[in-house]
């Protein structure tokens, strides 16, 4: 009997009601959370929001295909600090789908499967994603400051 409280993991009941022992992996004890697993589940996370903006940027090309009031109306909202929030959140998940992409495409050659390279690489992606991230939101901001100075001047 395992004394660390691992016993009330086993306790259960079955379809009757009636309390049973199920059993259970060995490993879950054992398991550790890694920053392979967290990259794992974001990257599927960051699939979904990304492919969620991409119908918010095609939402936005219909209303610029419908006319200048429509367009007008998605610019507003788009210039909004909630949409820049979601636009900038739809940028850093796409990034980081596409990071993440080109990561699991060399592990599909059969390189880098090493627990450490695979732990360094994560870090790595990290990083790819956080420059790559700052340099496409400042370039926006840096784009719509000079776009408001040439409207007020």
């Amino acid at each position: 009997m395992a004394s660390d409280g691992r016993e009330a993991l086993y306790q259960g009941d079955n379809s009757a009601g009636q309390s049973i022992r199920r059993p259970m992996s060995p490993h879950l004890g054992i398991y550790r959370f890694r920053l392979s697993m967290v990259l794992s589940i974001t990257n599927r996370m960051a699939g979904v929001f990304s492919a969620l903006g991409t119908g918010l940027a095609v939402a936005w090309l219909g209303a610029l295909a419908q006319g200048p009031k429509p367009f007008a109306r998605a610019q507003k909202m788009a210039g909004h600090p909630l949409g820049q929030l979601v636009f900038a959140g739809w940028s850093v998940a796409t990034l980081y789908h596409l990071v993440a992409s080109v990561r699991h495409l060399i592990w599909d050659s059969g390189a880098r499967f090493g627990k450490r390279e695979i732990d360094a690489d994560g870090v790595r992606a990290l990083g790819a994603t956080s420059a790559l991230a700052g340099g496409l939101l400042g370039g926006f901001a840096i784009l719509a400051r000079r776009h408001r100075k040439g409207q007020t001047s």
